[in-house]
């Protein structure tokens, strides 16, 4: 009987616990509710397993449910990158490598793995953004970019996959001029809140109330990095930059590092990764570019 369940019947018990009920799991799969309900119903037979407790308003997981919806999960996901690697294979190159890269990413490291990918691949159109936050997932999810690199937006989307790159430091800076420059003590928050912080801010709805890395409730939102940098050198507040854009401010004297009790000894870091749909992962060209920014 185990030998004749199916992944259809495998990915119908996944929508109905993620759904919380079959009806709206019949809504999601586009089926009759009576057509859920006769799957599971013969998946646990084949089974003899108990999924399912109906004696409520709503099904709800039995302990074993749970249990086996982990590894139900972990057979689609398989069953999905078995699909997407043959479909790669099957497309070869891909017609253009399409990247969006998150704002505070290096640039030159960016240059340095577009160069090996033109080397490569000489005859391969580009087609690349800059964006922050779900600005840079929303591409990918959409199908519109095939790879993204984020560490700006903390949280993966569970329909991405996701890979290290590397970590960007950040440094916490003020203007010279600026009310907090002049001390040489670890700041507070409390003090931190007397000022405004300049933070960068979405034009996606991904992060929509959600704040990241925010402190003062005197807060100027920037959808741009470089006016973000430009305001900072202004004086109008204090924020966080990554390193590689403010070392030669901080070189010149232009933006003073200030500490908090938050980066006190060391710096604190952004993790960068790499993120692809898992049901259209990068093909050669893409894992090329990929390959060069890991190094």
């Amino acid at each position: 009987m185990l030998d004749g369940v199916t992944l259809d019947q495998l990915r119908t018990f996944i929508a109905a616990a993620e759904q919380g009920s079959f009806s709206a799991a019949g809504r999601k799969l586009r089926r009759a509710q009576s057509v859920v309900s006769h799957t599971l119903a013969n998946l646990e037979g084949q089974l003899g397993v108990a999924l399912f407790d109906r004696s409520g308003r709503y099904p709800q997981l039995t302990e074993e449910g749970q249990f086996l919806l982990r590894d139900a999960r972990a057979v689609a996901d398989h069953m999905d990158d078995f699909k997407a690697r043959a479909r790669s294979m099957r497309e070869g190159l891909e017609p253009e490598l399409s990247a969006v890269m998150d704002v505070m990413y290096p640039m030159s490291a960016i240059t340095h793995a577009m160069g090996q990918c033109q080397h490569l691949f000489p005859k391969t159109p580009l087609r690349l953004y800059v964006e922050a936050l779900g600005g840079v997932v929303q591409p990918v999810l959409d199908g519109s970019c095939r790879i993204g690199v984020i560490g700006s937006l903390p949280t993966v989307p569970e329909e991405l996959t996701a890979e290290p790159l590397a970590l960007v430091p950040f440094a916490t800076v003020v203007s010279p001029q600026h009310a907090l420059a002049t001390s040489k003590k670890p700041l507070p928050n409390a003090e931190l809140s007397k000022h405004v912080q300049l933070v960068l801010t979405d034009r996606t709805s991904l992060t929509s109330g959600r704040s990241f890395g925010v402190i003062s409730p005197l807060v100027w939102r920037l959808a741009d990095l470089g006016a973000k940098h430009a305001f900072l050198r202004a004086g109008f507040g204090w924020g966080h930059m990554p390193v590689h854009m403010v070392q030669d401010d901080l070189d010149k004297g232009l933006l003073i590092e200030i500490r908090t009790h938050a980066n006190a000894k060391t710096r604190a870091s952004l993790e960068m990764q790499a993120v692809y749909r898992k049901d259209a992962p990068p093909g050669p060209i893409g894992r090329a570019f990929i390959e060069a920014l890991k190094h």
